[in-house]
């Protein structure tokens, strides 16, 4: 184990709630284990850490994150999103291979959303040139979480979404039955009426 990793589990075993993190676990299906830390605790160590442990290459920032996914703790796995998200200086195009990655290991609503939120929908407003190509795989995926995230990569773009392309993305969707994509449609569609409601009248 890098030890890296060694010194933030060290960090987050100090501040473990037993109660907290079975209610956290059955919150999520029973589906990962907790440390019982709540999230403004949580970031609070974690940001100090990545203040205090720079990381000065992509190499090394992929390793650490899968290793972080390797852990059963989902602390841990949402440490490893936000560290990418903190080091957005170190992101080229080898972050998107990353990036569908940690989409689909360990994958819930939680860590996918917190991926869109911390990366997904900043990396493509820093590479726009790389939209049209991942996304529309993505959409095309047999793998309902990169679906998912076809459609809200433009959740907080507003004036600046590709209205064609959510338009589309929502068509190749429409039928499918998987709870999230469907509710990913409703939220996109719902966050863009804000910005546009005849559009998505229309479209509607």
């Amino acid at each position: 184990m890098h030890p890296y990793l060694k010194e933030i589990i060290s960090i987050f075993n100090k501040h473990r709630d037993q109660k907290k993190a079975d209610g956290a676990k059955a919150y999520l299906l029973h589906q990962f284990e907790f440390f019982g830390l709540q999230t403004p605790l949580r970031r609070s160590l974690s940001k100090a850490f990545y203040k205090s442990h720079p990381i000065k290459n992509h190499t090394e920032l992929s390793t650490l994150i899968k290793e972080c996914f390797a852990q059963p703790q989902r602390e841990l796995h949402y440490f490893a999103i936000e560290l990418l998200g903190f080091h957005h200086l170190l992101w080229d195009k080898k972050t998107l291979p990353l990036i569908e990655w940690m989409i689909t290991h360990n994958s819930w609503w939680d860590s996918v959303d917190s991926t869109n939120s911390n990366i997904i929908s900043k990396f493509f407003l820093k590479y726009p040139e790389h939209i049209a190509a991942y996304t529309l795989k993505w959409n095309r995926s047999k793998n309902n979480w990169l679906k998912r995230m076809s459609i809200l990569f433009q959740l907080t773009y507003k004036k600046n979404t590709n209205t064609p392309l959510l338009a589309a993305y929502i068509e190749n969707t429409i039928n499918e039955d998987d709870f999230f994509i469907r509710k990913a449609i409703g939220w996109a569609l719902r966050a863009y009426a804000y910005t546009n409601p005849k559009w998505v009248i229309h479209f509607v």
